[in-house]
C-alpha cells in the first residue's frame, strides 16, 4: 500500500512576509478541518463528509485525499493518486516549456566598407545567435560620405544574408533610417525546434511515482 504520510520539509516552498508556506497543496492528515466537500477519483460529487471518513475512504481506495480548493467552505478535498498526479503535471509543464517560443533578438553592427577579416568574425556572430534560434537586427553604420552610397550597404547586407541562408531568413528587408541600415534575420523554424530541445534535454526528468 503507498505510504500516505508525506513530509512538510520537502514540499516546495515560496517565502513570504513571517517565514516561508508550503504551495503544495494539504494532504491525508496534514488536513486539519472537520469535515470536507469530498469529490471521487472520477470527479463524482460524494457530498460533505467528516475527515475520518473522508481518510477512511482514501485508505480503503489506496488513494491520497488532497485539498484542492482550502479556501470553500468547506474545504474541497478529492481522491486521488497524488504521487501519479504530481508526476503527470511535471510532464505537462515540460512539454509546455518544450514548445514555449522564447524570441530574443541580438543585434550585430558592421560599416559598409568592413575588412574581411571583421567581416569573418561579425559573420560568426550571426551564425552563433541563428543557431542558438534568436533573431538577429543587422544595422549598416554610415559616415560622412557614406551616406550617399546606400548600396554599399546593401550589397553587404545581401551577401552576409546569403552566407547563413542554412541558418536562417531574411525577415525584415534591408531599410534605410537616417545614417544606419537595417535588416533582420530570423532563424528557420527547425533550428528554433532544435534549439527548444536542446534546452529542455537538460532538464531533469520528472520521476514516476514507484507502484
Amino acid at each position: 500500500m503507498r505510504t500516505k504520510r508525506h513530509s512538510a520539509c520537502c514540499s516546495p516552498t515560496r517565502e513570504v512576509r513571517g517565514g516561508l508556506i508550503s504551495v503544495e497543496p494539504r494532504i491525508n492528515d496534514r488536513i486539519r478541518v472537520p469535515e470536507v466537500r469530498l469529490v471521487g477519483p472520477n470527479g463524482e460529487q460524494v457530498g460533505i463528509v467528516a475527515i475520518g471518513d473522508a481518510l477512511r475512504l482514501a485508505q480503503e481506495a489506496d488513494l491520497d485525499l488532497v485539498e484542492v480548493a482550502p479556501t470553500a467552505r468547506p474545504p474541497v478535498a478529492k481522491l486521488m493518486d497524488y504521487g501519479k498526479w504530481k508526476y503527470e503535471n511535471a510532464q505537462k509543464a515540460r512539454e509546455a516549456r518544450r514548445n514555449q517560443v522564447h524570441t530574443v533578438i541580438k543585434e550585430m553592427k558592421l560599416r559598409p566598407k568592413i575588412d574581411p577579416h571583421d567581416y569573418e568574425t561579425k559573420k560568426g556572430h550571426v551564425v552563433r545567435f541563428l543557431k542558438a534560434g534568436d533573431k538577429v537586427k543587422i544595422t549598416i553604420m554610415f559616415r560622412g560620405r557614406e551616406q550617399s552610397r546606400p548600396e554599399l550597404g546593401f550589397r553587404l547586407l545581401k551577401r552576409l544574408a546569403e552566407d547563413v541562408q542554412e541558418l536562417g531568413y531574411v525577415e525584415f528587408e534591408p531599410k534605410q533610417d537616417g545614417r544606419n541600415m537595417i535588416m533582420v534575420m530570423a532563424p528557420h523554424r527547425k533550428q528554433q525546434q532544435q534549439h527548444r530541445r536542446t534546452e529542455t534535454e537538460h532538464e531533469p526528468e520528472p520521476v514516476a511515482p514507484s507502484e
